[in-house]
């Protein structure tokens, strides 16, 4: 009998067994590295408005104070320039006195200048004149070099300006002491300069008693004094006469400077009318004098328009408020 040849399976037990396996592996395999919930390691920090709101509100003080400082340092620059431009024209000034002073042989210039285009009475005191004063009575008439002395107060303003202060200074320092020599005694001294600033600020609106310990004192402070002068009396009459004016009192201006450097005389000379007033006798409620330093005269002739108009206009201003101006022949 003929055998029958059995047909061979395709896929076989052991076939589906692999296969089956292998899904098997694989889903297994995917339950393994299901992705899980990621580990926090840190929380963020959730900012907060308020401190947002703090924070903007510093920045924009930040920013305040920022254009306060930016708009002090430019005014300060500004000043800075200021004053590099007021230094350069002291050097100017210094160098140009310094050069006007290099030929001995001008003083005589000076001499004839002072006496043809002024006219000034040039007045100096001897030796002889100093004792004859010293030895004098001291009366309400008396008279030094032309200068009245019958005040019971009296102020000195002083031009502290650098031609004054390098120049004249100490021929100015033995003036003074000499005009204070002839008042033996006054009830009230005060001193300030052009501008009307102080001597002494203690004594500020009030009058320096006379002792001879203050006199003292007042020459020793003028040997540094050297406050800033714009070369114009204005100021310091104005501050003399609004502050220290009494009508119970016998007050006197004396002037020292050597130039003016104002803008209008007539200007200078309106304001002090206005100040110091006559009454029904024609007297103003002070004196003015003045006494002239002849420190630019050995300026070149272009250079010295400022003396001539100092000189015109303490000669009208001390005619018109009682006084006299004496213009020296040397400031040494």
């Amino acid at each position: 009998m003929k055998r029958q040849r059995r047909e061979t399976e395709v896929f076989s037990i052991a076939f589906l067994d692999v296969i089956t396996c292998g899904f098997g592996a694989i889903i297994l395999l995917l339950m393994i590295s299901r992705p899980g919930v990621p580990l926090v390691l840190e929380q963020a920090p959730v900012p907060d408005a308020g401190l947002i709101r703090d924070l903007q509100e510093q920045l924009f003080t930040l920013h305040g104070e920022a254009r306060v400082l930016n708009r002090d340092l430019t005014a300060s620059r500004e000043q800075l320039s200021q004053w590099d431009l007021r230094v350069a024209k002291l050097q100017s000034e210094l160098a140009s006195v310094d050069k006007r002073h290099s030929s001995a042989a001008q003083q005589a210039e000076v001499n004839t200048l002072i006496k043809d285009q002024l006219g000034l009475a040039l007045q100096q005191l001897t030796e002889e004149m100093k004792r004859l004063l010293a030895d004098r009575q001291y009366e309400k008439s008396s008279y030094l070099g032309g200068i009245p002395v019958d005040s019971e107060y009296i102020i000195f303003i002083i031009d502290t300006s650098p031609s004054m202060f390098l120049y004249s200074w100490n021929r100015m320092i033995r003036q003074l002491i000499t005009t204070l020599d002839v008042y033996p005694q006054v009830k009230g001294i005060q001193i300030m300069n052009d501008m009307g600033g102080y001597m002494f600020s203690t004594y500020r609106g009030k009058w320096i008693p006379d002792t001879p310990a203050r006199r003292k004192a007042i020459i020793d402070r003028l040997q540094t004094w050297n406050p800033y002068s714009n070369s114009s009396p204005v100021e310091g009459i104005e501050e003399a006469i609004r502050t220290y004016y009494d009508k119970d009192k016998n007050i006197s201006l004396y002037f020292f400077g050597d130039d003016f450097q104002g803008r209008s005389i007539q200007d200078v000379i309106d304001t002090v009318d206005r100040l110091n007033p006559k009454d029904a006798r024609g007297q103003g409620r002070v004196r003015i004098h003045a006494v002239g330093f002849p420190t630019l005269f050995s300026a070149a002739p272009d250079q010295r328009i400022s003396v001539y108009r100092f000189a015109t206009l303490m000669r009208e201003l001390t005619r018109r408020n009682g006084g006299t101006f004496v213009g020296l022949d040397d400031f040494r």
